[in-house]
């Protein structure tokens, strides 16, 4: 009796003890972070009561993304055949450059951007371009219903019998209806909409989101299908749901602009198939989003000759574009003077103000100073440092530039103004816009004409100019 109560006793020990070695893993559900142990507060996203413990599947599904079931063997890299890139066109200018030349089979891109900002309607509009080439095209709607995208459809003028709706947002069963017919495009509005049933997160969760989109890549490059994939994004302007999204795509484009402007920027983040610095300039009108006309003149106005703007020349990719840098800059009421600024880096303006106070000695320190990039276009290289120093200054004194010169350098510490890259293509630019002065830190090397340059290579040369 007391051989069996032992007994009892240790048996009962080996099962507490193999519960506690069971390994538990608790996930983010704002980010994605994973750890062994439970916390009240996100180490990496900063969010309150957002860790959870997955499930056994969920621990299953997370490996089998992980770890690839197919085995092949390594091979030389000299051994390795090369193979040519096949593309088709969505007969829409701006977005076949920002893809790379067109869309390629078996390719998973993701498109986000804010709510308005046209995602839906681009897409919808793509799919009317690629059916009128004869291509199938599978719409898949978790947001809205089949009356609703019909309507939409008139507006854009893209009826046509080889686009197929689907509202739908169970997985299995979106693969079982692109199983019976052939599509050479399938559309996803939008990835948080969609859940799997294997596993028992909400729709729009990490786990959910993460298992849709592996599930839809390996579906494109086994049937070389191109999906397109909305997602949404979230208030710091990143796409909702974990890093790994992101990763998993071949392709990443974010939609720019205000809901209420007519232009859209398509900007690619990442793109396995082609160059990431390109954007794609789209118009928003009656009949939905078409590619931006004459775009070189939507950007930057000649008619006012006021105090505080300054034209420059910005590259997005592989084209020039002329913008119209303004600049006010106000008596403060304040100890500490208010810097702001709408399409220019922040850290940027203190720089150069701080050069500016240094090598000109003026009283910057007692002045507001704000910065707007006309357009709504985000200036990332620098370029246009020149420009912005120019506009501040022409506001600081009150005296208005020459719509008919451009400035283009980039500034250094000590004040010094540097050269820049593809300078000739800019001024190129330029002059097809009727352009007739140019301020720059070096003259191109082949004479542009009706273009005359003025070769500055200091800050205090610009007073001197100005």
């Amino acid at each position: 009796m007391q051989k069996s109560i032992s007994t009892g006793y240790w048996t009962l020990f080996l099962q507490v003890k193999t519960m506690a070695k069971k390994k538990q893993i608790f996930e983010c559900q704002a980010c994605g972070y994973q750890t062994s142990k439970w916390m009240g507060r996100c180490p990496n996203c900063g969010a309150w009561e957002q860790i959870v413990e997955l499930t056994k599947s969920q621990i299953e599904t997370l490996k089998e993304i992980h770890t690839s079931s197919n085995y092949e063997k390594a091979e030389p890299i000299t051994e390795i055949k090369e193979e040519s890139i096949k593309r088709f066109s969505s007969h829409s200018k701006e977005l076949d450059i920002v893809l790379g030349g067109g869309i390629v089979p078996g390719s998973l891109i993701l498109i986000g951007g804010s709510p308005g900002v046209g995602k839906s309607t681009l897409l919808l509009k793509i799919a009317g371009n690629i059916a009128k080439t004869g291509k199938k095209v599978l719409y898949v709607s978790g947001e809205e219903s089949k009356s609703q995208l019909k309507l939409r459809a008139n507006r854009l003028d893209v009826n046509h019998p080889k686009i197929y709706l689907l509202t739908e947002i169970e997985l299995e069963n979106i693969i079982n209806e692109a199983n019976k017919t052939r599509y050479e495009t399938i559309i996803i509005d939008s990835v948080q909409t969609i859940y799997t049933n294997k596993l028992t997160a909400a729709p729009g969760s990490v786990s959910q989101v993460r298992e849709i989109t592996f599930e839809l890549m390996r579906y494109a490059k086994e049937n070389s299908i191109a999906i397109f994939i909305i997602g949404h994004i979230t208030k710091e302007g990143s796409i909702a749901g974990p890093r790994i999204l992101e990763h998993m795509v071949d392709t990443v484009l974010y939609f720019e602009g205000d809901a209420s402007k007519e232009l859209k920027l398509l900007r690619g983040i990442k793109n396995r198939f082609g160059s990431t610095s390109e954007v794609g300039i789209f118009e928003m009108s009656s009949g939905g989003l078409i590619s931006a006309n004459n775009i070189s003149k939507k950007f930057f106005s000649r008619e006012n000759q006021a105090a505080g703007s300054a034209i420059t020349v910005a590259m997005e990719g592989s084209r020039p574009i002329i913008l119209e840098v303004q600049a006010l800059v106000s008596e403060s009421n304040f100890p500490n003077p208010k810097r702001s600024t709408t399409g220019f880096e922040l850290n940027r303006l203190n720089m150069l103000l701080a050069l500016l106070e240094k090598k000109l000695e003026l009283p910057f320190n007692q002045y507001d100073v704000f910065i707007n990039i006309s357009g709504g276009i985000k200036i990332t290289e620098t370029a246009c440092d020149l420009a912005v120093i120019a506009a501040i200054l022409s506001s600081f004194r009150n005296r208005p530039l020459s719509k008919d010169t451009i400035f283009l350098g980039e500034i250094t510490l000590i004040g010094n103004i540097r050269d820049i890259f593809n300078l000739d293509i800019r001024l190129k630019e330029a002059k097809m816009q009727n352009f007739t002065k140019a301020i720059v830190p070096r003259k191109p090397i082949e004479q542009i004409d009706n273009l005359k340059c003025y070769e500055v290579k200091e800050v205090a040369k610009l007073i001197d100019w100005m």
